[in-house]
């Protein structure tokens, strides 16, 4: 527990250091003091970059072939249809809680409408996230004689929902974070995890230059039809309840295989 919450605060000291470095030298070499699309990804991708550098050189998170030789392109496949599967249950139940303060919003807006934001949150955000948060404290928190598995995941899961800094994305991190939990749990490999990161912020990046609108509801998107809505949730739900179903039957260790 202790490595854990260590590996937590070296993954907040690292954005801190490198956003204060990164805007340092933004601001000697533009002059300016204004927050900028360029600022906040070049700050975003370097961020990611030297977190994966840090913890891989400091092996605070092993990351192993083994698993991807035993060739799980199913539970690879599952994990992505997972994550489709679940991008309107999790929009339909983050209307029905109280709204929550967006913290982020403008910056996200500035992120996800630029093209190279998707290097940021598409490619880099799903693999720095799931190598610290499943490959390192994940990892440590099942070593844990004081918790269940399911225990461990629960907490990893508030620090992923804990990491995003938003109160607007603390239930759906919370609940996606119980899932990529489950899925580090059963095979032991980040990769699955990574795979269902990068489909769900891939369709979010997506579905955000389709609708940029960020106070859109699910019921604007279907023409105010609440039955369409309905209808799409069910249908959702009729991927993802099936797809978790086939990566509960198909995931295994390396070992396990």
């Amino acid at each position: 527990m202790k490595k854990a919450i260590i590996y937590l605060i070296e993954f907040l000291a690292i954005q801190l250091i490198v956003g204060f470095i990164v805007a340092t030298v933004w601001k000697l070499i533009t002059k300016s003091e204004d927050t900028t699309t360029g600022l906040l990804i070049t700050t975003t991708v370097a961020t990611g970059v030297i977190t994966i550098a840090i913890f891989l050189l400091a092996r605070w998170a092993e990351v192993s072939p083994n698993w991807l030789r035993t060739r799980p392109w199913t539970v690879l496949t599952w994990s992505v249809i997972a994550a489709l599967g679940a991008l309107i249950p999790s929009a339909w139940l983050q209307e029905q809680i109280p709204e929550l303060p967006n913290w982020v919003e403008s910056e996200f807006d500035m992120i996800l409408t630029n093209r190279w934001g998707y290097l940021a949150v598409g490619l880099l955000a799903p693999l720095s996230e799931e190598i610290v948060l499943r490959g390192a404290i994940l990892k440590e928190l099942l070593k844990s004689p004081k918790l269940s598995p399911w225990g461990a995941i629960a907490i990893s899961a508030l620090f992923f929902a804990l990491i995003h800094m938003n109160p607007a994305q603390l239930p759906h991190a919370f609940i996606i974070g119980l899932l990529l939990g489950w899925m580090y749990w059963r095979t032991g490999s980040i990769l699955p995890g990574v795979a269902y990161h990068w489909a769900n912020n891939s369709m979010a990046y997506i579905i955000y230059n389709i609708y940029p609108n960020p106070d859109m509801k699910l019921i604007d998107v279907f023409k105010g039809s609440q039955q369409h809505v309905l209808m799409a949730l069910g249908f959702s739900l009729l991927i993802l309840v099936p797809a978790i179903y086939q990566l509960h039957l198909w995931m295994k260790r390396a070992d396990e295989r």
